[in-house]
C-alpha cells in the first residue's frame, strides 16, 4: 500500500510528515523559527541523533559550528543530502519559496536537544 501525504503549512516551518520504528520525516518550510536571518538568534545541537536535510526547491542557507568554533554559513544545493552530525550546533535560513526535507530520529525533542543563545557579536558576525 502506498500512502500520500501532502504538506500541512502550518505555518511553524518544521511539519512532521511521517514516521516509523525510530525515524521520521518532516518538511521545513518558511517560518518564524527558520525565516528572515534578522529573527537568527539561537542555534540548537541533537545530543542523541544526526539530522539529514534535502533542499528540494528554493534556497537555504545551514549554519553551523562544531564546539565554541565560529558559526559557518553553507549554501545548500538542491538533491545534495546535507548530514549535520549529533553534538553539531545548527540553524537554517531559508527563502520563502523553500521546501526541504528532514529525516531524524523519532524521539528527537527538547530533551535531547539543547539550545545556546547566541551573543550580539555572534550575531554581527553571521550578518556579514
Amino acid at each position: 500500500m502506498i500512502e500520500i501525504k501532502d504538506n500541512p503549512k502550518n505555518g511553524s516551518g518544521f511539519d512532521s510528515l511521517h514516521t516509523f520504528g525510530s525515524w521520521k520525516v518532516a518538511f521545513i518550510t518558511f517560518g518564524k523559527q527558520y525565516g528572515d536571518l534578522s529573527e537568527l538568534k539561537i542555534v540548537k545541537r541533537h545530543t542523541q541523533t544526526d539530522e539529514v536535510f534535502v533542499l528540494v526547491k528554493g534556497e537555504a542557507t545551514l549554519f553551523s559550528a562544531d564546539g565554541n568554533e565560529n558559526l559557518t554559513a553553507t549554501f545548500l544545493e538542491k538533491e545534495k543530502l546535507y548530514n549535520v552530525q549529533k553534538n553539531t550546533w545548527h540553524h537554517l535560513q531559508v527563502s520563502e519559496d523553500a521546501l526541504l526535507v528532514v529525516v531524524e530520529n523519532d524521539d528527537t525533542s527538547k530533551e535531547n536537544t539543547e539550545t545556546k543563545i547566541l551573543t550580539v557579536d555572534e550575531i554581527k558576525e553571521i550578518k556579514k
